[in-house]
């Protein structure tokens, strides 16, 4: 069974009266399966009004769910945003950016997944709606591990929120390493988003790493040893590998869970770096 709901209301309806599985893009969707058929109903989102929309609120930016990289690129967002554009523009072809949404990019739960990390950075929640209720998670909170989300039975992920007020004042950077420039999995990345004060020091920062646990996180320890940085040397002295012992890097086919760690910090280093040099001061 196909079903394409034209309201949230509906897909919501759907989903609760037939058990199925949600579609959006299809880019995570139908690669999983495989040669397997899917037996459950489907019911394919992108046609939802309501989940497709970017808009600026008074407090908040939001993303619809089903937004896809290219209107993400495309939408006139404020600097905060430059990290997320940047991995936008790393997911995939052009044409996994035009079908691919954010909703199923987060869903899907890879730790390997490009958008969590510039998310992370932006300290971004998500919106979660069901028949009976709708509630927030803060993105931390909603991936729970390697494919594994905090979605119940029924419940539909509608919209991704940004604080407004951070999202104007930060600058922002992302970098990837991977075997080669596009269609890669990454072997580690690394996003950051910071504020500088007037004399030029590191105000705020927050930093988020992906591909090297099984879920993206923050690095608390280096986002305060940063404060007051102003320097080249300064973030060089910040970053050491005592305060990347959260991560848990792995062995496999794209690098060896040392390299990993080596390469995130160079990465962090780097982005703060170009952080530097976007907001007018290297």
């Amino acid at each position: 069974m196909f079903l394409q709901p034209a309201s949230l209301s509906a897909a919501i309806d759907m989903l609760s009266q037939h058990q199925g599985r949600i579609l959006a893009g299809g880019t995570d969707f139908f690669p999983a399966l495989g040669a397997l058929s899917e037996t459950r109903p489907i019911i394919d989102i992108s046609r939802v009004p309501e989940l497709c929309a970017i808009g600026m609120e008074a407090d908040l930016v939001r993303l619809g769910a089903g937004a896809t990289w290219s209107e993400i690129v495309a939408a006139p967002l404020p600097t905060g945003f430059d990290a997320l554009k940047a991995a936008a523009r790393e997911i995939g072809s052009i044409q996994i950016q035009n079908r691919g949404t954010i909703g199923g990019n987060l869903c899907n739960a890879s730790p390997a997944a490009d958008s969590v990390p510039p998310l992370l950075a932006l300290e971004a929640r998500v919106e979660i709606a069901s028949p009976s209720h709708r509630r927030e998670l803060a993105l931390g909170e909603f991936i729970l591990g390697n494919r594994r989300t905090a979605l119940e039975p029924g419940e539909i992920l509608t919209a991704v929120l940004i604080p407004r007020r951070q999202a104007e004042r930060f600058t922002s950077h992302f970098v990837k390493l991977g075997a080669r420039r596009y269609l890669v999995i990454s072997i580690a990345m690394i996003a950051v988003a910071l504020e500088r004060a007037p004399d030029g020091a590191i105000a705020k920062t927050h930093i988020a790493v992906g591909s090297c646990s099984a879920v993206a996180q923050r690095l608390p320890g280096i986002e305060k040893a940063l404060l007051g940085a102003r320097s080249v040397t300064d973030v060089a002295g910040a970053v050491t590998p005592g305060r990347l012992t959260s991560l848990t890097p792995i062995d496999d086919v794209r690098a060896t869970a040392d390299y990993r760690r080596d390469a995130a910090a160079t990465l962090i280093r780097r982005a703060v770096q170009d952080c530097f040099v976007k907001s007018g001061e290297a």
